[in-house]
């Protein structure tokens, strides 16, 4: 189970290189989230990465750092739930309107996310 966590550590460190080369492909993705009900797809998603970092987490080699990992996706991922897609849009439609600069600036915390996930692992 730890090289799961080794490549989701690499994916979110490739989606934050994405995010760094190519800032306005964000505002793609967040525009796809943003139909209809699309946005309970991220709150399964984050479940399902949550019980997958919480199930992995006695195989790594820094168990309590993939453990924190999985109870900030389960809370991030009931709070989706909870918040609802009416007042997550303008939460997203504030971020759409950030600079490049801004965008860039996460997509080094998603690498830095993937770098402390591949060395927890």
């Amino acid at each position: 189970m730890s090289l799961v966590i080794k490549i989701l550590g690499i994916l979110f460190a490739c989606i934050g290189l994405l995010e760094l080369l190519k800032p306005l492909l964000i505002n793609k993705l967040l525009n796809f989230f943003k139909e209809g009900k699309r946005i309970y797809l991220v709150a399964v998603l984050r479940f399902v990465l949550a019980v997958v970092f919480l199930l992995a987490a006695r195989e790594c080699r820094v168990p309590w750092l993939v453990i924190v990992f999985g109870v900030l996706l389960l809370i991030s991922g009931a709070l989706v739930l909870i918040i609802g897609p009416d007042r997550l849009r303008p939460m997203m439609n504030w971020f759409q309107k950030q600079s490049t600069v801004f965008v860039r600036l996460m997509g080094l915390v998603a690498i830095a996310m993937g770098a402390i996930l591949l060395y927890a692992a």
